[in-house]
């Protein structure tokens, strides 16, 4: 027999969806953050000479430039105020996130600090983004300024870019946390989703006109359709799988009532890391590379000991294998590494202990603890598989195609699962709209009597 919560979510219909207003009005700010964010990449950044900047982009659109310009929604083709994106936030939070491991201070601050603990760490990602986003634009503002790209090249050149840039990131990742305060999903995700969708329709056509033109034979084409369709019901798959632990609680005599005796089943993602590993490896591989590719554009220009740029710069270009093979090695570090920073099985374990609950055959503390940690690596490794399988997929492809298009697995796994996290969460919303609905309709049933606290200390188990 179904739960009450599942009959509550077979139920759900646009009608529930209609009442929900606390949903409609999460909805509607998310819609305008997103505007927001969509007109910001179209506003440049002063000083530049567009012209000669377009053609440099359409010499390396098909590299490192097509995956940058995909994170940031067209802001790269265009050098908007936001063409770094979020890259500096989701460097810092790498970096916050590793230090909070090995760096005992932060590590108890992490796990003791409670919300306090977080806020502060929080605060410390933001203060990081500044340091990241200066040097990044420093970098890019330096490399257009040497490719003659800059209108009127100095300091003050410089200075301005710098702070554009800067601002337009800094500026991202308070409407990032707006979003997932006041609307719906994560902040920083919906707005990496947004770039990529906007980019999209674009990408696919061109890919069509190049087809329809002959440049790619249709059967590639074909071939192309089936693995991106493939991937698709292949991530939908794999995100939705899971281990189920059995848990089973014991029974105890309270007066002259048997309590307990209940089970139930712990679940574990078998991604439990999500698009965070590939999102990581993207951010730490484009910021090499993208320095690497400015200064490489006049070889010319390079002095005598700094030769090795050019040939670094397409090693590390799409579909190469010392792309791929970082690109793997980075993918499978951060899914492990963002798993046990997600799961924690000792505290998991003294958490089962101390409500009475166990795994059968597993005594509890210790044993149950290592018994999760060992589930956990299992079904890790093929988390880490699967992740870098759908990214690397779609390189092989480019590979072969010789960069001739670019269309990322990280792009399809973000929009995939961001996709599926949303209506997730706004499942969650008609949910509890339906509890709200169902307390409000036992009080007036009661009259506003006490006897309506039991129900929702109930509902609220």
């Amino acid at each position: 027999m179904a739960s009450a919560a599942e009959q509550l979510a077979a139920n759900m219909n646009f009608g529930a969806f209609s009442k929900a207003t606390d949903l409609h009005k999460r909805l509607l700010f998310t819609l305008g953050a997103l505007i927001v964010y969509r007109l910001g990449t179209y506003i440049p950044l002063p000083g530049i000479n567009m012209t000669a900047f377009t053609q440099a982009f359409n010499h390396q659109s098909s590299g490192i430039f097509g995956m940058m310009n995909m994170f940031a929604g067209g802001a790269v083709e265009r050098m908007a105020v936001f063409a770094l994106n979020l890259m500096p936030y989701i460097s810092a939070s790498i970096i916050i996130q590793l230090m909070g491991s090995v760096y005992a201070p932060w590590e108890k601050l992490r796990k003791e600090g409670g919300e306090a603990g977080r806020k502060q760490l929080n605060q410390y990602t933001r203060y990081l983004t500044v340091v990241l986003a200066l040097i990044q634009s420093f970098g890019i503002a330096a490399a257009m300024q040497s490719s003659g790209l800059a209108i009127a090249p100095g300091p003050f050149f410089i200075i301005t870019a710098m702070a554009t840039l800067t601002g337009g990131t800094l500026f991202l990742m308070w409407l990032g946390e707006q979003i997932t305060s006041r609307g719906i999903g994560n902040g920083s995700s919906m707005i990496i989703f947004a770039g990529i969708v906007a980019v999209l329709p674009r990408t696919v056509g061109n890919l069509l006109s190049m087809g329809s033109t002959g440049d790619i034979n249709p059967a590639v084409l074909i071939l192309i359709v089936a693995v991106l369709v493939g991937a698709i019901v292949f991530i939908v798959f794999m995100e939705r799988s899971q281990r189920r632990l059995l848990v089973q609680y014991p029974k105890r005599q309270v007066g002259n009532r048997i309590m307990g005796g209940e089970s139930s089943f712990m679940p574990l993602k078998v991604n439990t890391a999500g698009v965070i590993p590939p999102i990581f490896a993207s951010s730490l591989l484009l910021m090499p590379t993208s320095v690497l590719t400015f200064v490489g554009q006049n070889p010319d220009k390079i002095p005598s000991w700094l030769q090795w740029l050019p040939s670094m710069t397409g090693m590390l270009q799409h579909g190469q294998p010392v792309f791929m093979a970082l690109y793997a090695t980075m993918i499978i570090f951060f899914t492990f590494l963002y798993t046990s920073l997600v799961f924690n099985p000792d505290e998991t374990a003294e958490n089962l202990r101390k409500y009475g609950g166990f795994l059968p055959g597993i005594r509890p503390g210790k044993r149950t603890a290592e018994y999760m940690d060992f589930v956990l690596t299992r079904i890790t490794v093929i988390g880490a598989a699967y992740i870098t399988i759908v990214c690397l997929l779609p390189e092989f492809l480019i590979s072969s195609l010789g960069n001739s298009f670019y269309f990322g697995g990280t792009s399809i796994l973000i929009v995939v699962t961001v996709t599926m996290d949303t209506v997730a969460q706004i499942q969650s919303h008609l949910l509890a709209h339906q509890y709200d609905g169902l307390i409000k309709k036992s009080k007036m049933k009661t009259g506003g009597k006490t006897a309506t606290a039991p129900t929702r200390g109930r509902i609220g188990r």
